[in-house]
């Protein structure tokens, strides 16, 4: 990972109680331009920010895969279901299937995915900062600061434009 991105992540740590009031404000603020404000960081951050020289999402944070998900890696596989879930997935505490281990066992050494026409939906999802109803993601965005780069990016947007507000 680039150290500029391990620095971004480093600073989301250390600003962890900040930024996590900051989200209790802004949950409490309710502003109606979230979602475009969100969306516009999200899409300057990602000018800045190159998954492939970071993928620490790949590497740490297990998506949760649905039955639509496993599915189509099984398709992609060749193989049955429940021979992808036996070879890749367990159940987690939530009773939910995630990946056996981290990182991805489809990410590769160049990071990248030899799975991505196939890749489960919250991979596709990740980070989140582009959806609508942000709002009802401000939890995931908080732990996802900890996580992505272009998160913490965005955050430090969302503070700058907010807490002028």
């Amino acid at each position: 990972m680039r150290p500029e991105y391990v620095k971004k992540i480093e600073q989301a740590k250390l600003q962890r109680k900040e930024n996590k009031s900051f989200f209790d404000r802004l949950k409490k603020k309710r502003p109606h331009d979230l979602d475009r404000t969100t969306n516009d960081l999200h899409d300057l951050a990602f000018e800045q920010i190159d998954c492939l020289q970071c993928a620490n999402c790949c590497r740490t944070t297990g998506p949760l895969l649905r039955g639509k998900d496993i599915d189509n890696l099984a398709g992609h596989f060749r193989i049955r279901p429940a021979d992808f879930t036996e070879k890749y997935l367990r159940i987690d505490e939530d009773k939910d299937y995630v990946f056996k281990s981290m990182p991805c066992p489809f990410l590769g050494g160049d990071n990248y995915c030899s799975v991505y026409s196939d890749r489960p939906g919250a991979c596709r999802d990740y980070p989140h900062t582009q959806q609508r109803d942000i709002r009802q993601k401000l939890d995931i965005t908080f732990e996802n600061t900890l996580i992505c780069p272009a998160v913490a990016e965005v955050v430090e947007g969302l503070k700058k434009t907010y807490e002028k507000k």
